[in-house]
């Protein structure tokens, strides 16, 4: 593995790779120059460099990625009366970023302890009617005040109040981690239904990058080798990083699929493109 001093290895490998993904197809070296391969995040194909043009003899492309990502989702029907954030912004774990009405579900609860309350009555009239009195009903067997509670429809109507009470909290929503906001979808006054997603959390302070390198490059690469990352949008940095993660399985098109744990900077954003170089490239 040879050091370099320059930026231009780097500059030239990412139009190269650039150019590969358009085409695909392998550029002949002109004048029996000596060669070396390059390797594509889809590793769809191979591309041959001169070796004096690009002095680094590993390359590829690759892609930062959080570590961690979640959909901020409803598990209840109701509409959005508060919105606790906006595109960007940054938020902490538990804070509450989404209000949705109460109305419905209160509603439900004064009814349901309304039927609690005839179950209860229910349930006292049928021990009284086994010759048991009002306010001495725990001197009767348990078995006996378990099944009169069955038989009156005390534990359901007990259970579903106690169901109902706890769906209340889904109207207060918090940030299930910390994180910037993305993909805003909800509005103020919107509906949200269950299982839709109304934006997504994403930890910019927990990144990694993943690149795809072919398999007879796997003996070159173990936990812990370093790598050179820089992001295309700025292409002039360097970000070092050891691998972390090596996938157990070839994939069919003859890949392996490598991650790397980066230490975060402003530059280094979830879903940017990045060119990958084995070893550290000053």
């Amino acid at each position: 593995m040879k050091r370099v001093n320059s930026i231009t290895p780097i500059l030239i490998a990412l139009g190269l790779v650039l150019t590969a993904c358009h085409g695909g197809q392998k550029n002949e070296p002109a004048g029996g120059a000596e060669v070396v391969t390059a390797t594509e995040l889809s590793a769809d194909s191979v591309t041959t460099v001169k070796k004096d043009a690009v002095p680094v003899d590993f390359f590829s492309k690759g892609t930062i990625e959080s570590v961690s990502e979640v959909a901020v989702t409803s598990r209840i029907n109701a509409q959005i009366v508060m919105m606790g954030v906006e595109m960007g912004q940054r938020v902490q774990k538990g804070q509450v970023v989404v209000r949705l009405d109460r109305t419905a579900t209160e509603d439900k609860i004064v009814k349901g302890r309304a039927e609690l309350e005839r179950a209860e009555y229910q349930y006292q009239n049928i021990l009284m009617g086994q010759g048991y009195k009002r306010g001495a009903f725990d001197q009767a067997p348990e078995n006996i005040r378990e099944m009169a509670r069955i038989n009156s429809g005390y534990n359901t109507a007990k259970a579903a109040l106690r169901q109902l009470e706890h769906e209340l909290t889904y109207c207060t929503i918090q940030a299930p981690i910390s994180g910037v906001v993305t993909q805003l979808n909800a509005v103020l006054y919107g509906a949200a239904v269950p299982g839709e997603t109304l934006f997504r959390i994403v930890d910019t302070e927990h990144l990694k990058v993943c690149f795809d390198i072919l398999e007879n490059e796997l003996q070159r690469f173990e936990k812990g080798t370093e790598i050179t990352v820089a992001p295309v949008s700025y292409i002039d940095d360097r970000h070092y990083a050891r691998i972390t993660a090596i996938s157990p399985v070839v994939e069919k098109n003859g890949v392996v699929h490598l991650e790397a744990t980066l230490t975060p900077h402003p530059h280094l954003i979830p879903g940017m493109s990045a060119i990958i170089a084995l070893g550290r490239i000053d």
